[in-house]
């Protein structure tokens, strides 16, 4: 019975936080003149062939960021540089597939391996700052974010190939672009191949933090450092490799959308993805699992956006406004949940230990 409890408190928070978000931006739409049923009609309308694809797509990318945002969570560290290390990833990974050093699916592999290393490298920049002189990786990181917007700008300008009234890198040659796949009608765009490498950074994430001894060294150093250190966990080597781990993952984030239908830097780029995958970390409550249906929800809604603005009037932020709002409101709900089941648990104890209680008696 408290088994049960405790499964449905844990789904009521998220929905309840969802149902919450969903009523103050009713009530938002209908104060600034818009039609709250026309935004309710259609945000739960089922999407076309053609968005279910790009908010598949959209949400493999968003799911990558929020896991290198969970990575440093569980770590207890706030890694807000994913946008950052995503964009310097992205940049090296077209540069090095457009060179097509390697044939085929060498040269993609080579260049998921230089996004990987450069993600990582750049978070582990906020990494030494930390561990060497105390730096808070917040603001290192968010220093990181502004300097990779600089550094990529100032090399796609140097280098790259001017098309129109902008530069980007070399296109990748069409032997090392990953083909799609589509589920539906011909006319419909196509679901990213690449989108295999959420799957398996989901998996990893839960394996490694749930089945061997460095994912509970982390999560045991995310929850109490100086229990950790009192057993023989060092916080500095910790607090390294998590944030190189969480910057490797940060650097898978743009690679679907590149080789998939991009096939190259400049224009295509897709910025905003690193600060949607925080949100999106929390909302998951960084488990693997419940973080995948967050990305599906957030992407879910950037997709109906555009359907609101042209099919009922209602400006796009309106959505930024509804994901803001199942943030704070997620916060809220998980709160008072773990109120609730700590209130139930000293209840359930005190029931137990009652005289005449039917709980049987432990023999001496």
């Amino acid at each position: 019975m408290t088994r049960l409890r405790n499964i449905v408190v844990a789904i009521a928070a998220p929905v309840l936080a969802i149902v919450f978000a969903l009523l103050v931006t009713s009530i938002v739409i209908q104060i600034s003149g818009g039609s709250a049923m026309d935004f309710i009609e259609i945000i739960f309308s089922w999407p076309s062939d053609r968005l279910l694809v790009n908010i598949t797509n959209q949400a493999v990318m968003i799911y990558l960021a929020a896991l290198a945002a969970a990575v440093g969570f569980r770590m207890n560290l706030f890694n807000i540089g994913i946008e950052g290390q995503y964009r310097v990833a992205g940049y090296a990974a077209a540069v090095v597939a457009g060179a097509a050093i390697l044939p085929g699916f060498l040269n993609v592999a080579l260049a998921i391996l230089a996004a990987i290393a450069v993600g990582a490298a750049w978070a582990g920049i906020a990494a030494v700052l930390r561990v060497t002189r105390g730096v808070s990786e917040v603001i290192s990181t968010i220093m990181l974010n502004a300097i990779a917007v600089t550094l990529t700008g100032y090399l796609l300008h140097t280098y790259g190939i001017r098309k129109g009234d902008s530069r980007q890198t070399t296109a990748i040659p069409e032997s090392s672009q990953v083909p799609g796949w589509n589920p539906f009608s011909e006319g419909s765009s196509e679901i990213w191949s690449l989108g295999l490498l959420a799957v398996i950074a989901g998996v990893a994430f839960w394996l490694v933090l749930n089945k061997t001894r460095f994912g509970f060294d982390l999560r045991a150093t995310g929850q109490s450092e100086t229990a950790a250190v009192a057993s023989g966990v060092s916080t500095k080597k910790m607090t390294l490799i998590a944030m190189l781990i969480s910057g490797g993952i940060a650097g898978l984030v743009w690679l679907p959308s590149l080789f998939g239908g991009a096939h190259y830097y400049g224009s295509t780029f897709q910025t905003g993805l690193g600060f949607t995958g925080i949100a999106v970390a929390l909302l998951g409550r960084n488990r693997a699992l419940p973080i995948a249906f967050a990305a599906l929800l957030f992407a879910f809604l950037n997709a109906q956006s555009n359907r609101l603005t042209i099919e009922a009037g209602i400006s796009v932020e309106v959505i930024q406004i509804t994901q803001g709002v199942i943030v704070l409101a997620v916060v809220i709900a998980y709160e008072l949940v773990r109120r609730y089941r700590v209130h139930a648990e000293e209840r359930d104890a005190a029931e137990a230990q009652r005289p005449g209680s039917t709980s049987e008696e432990v023999p001496v």
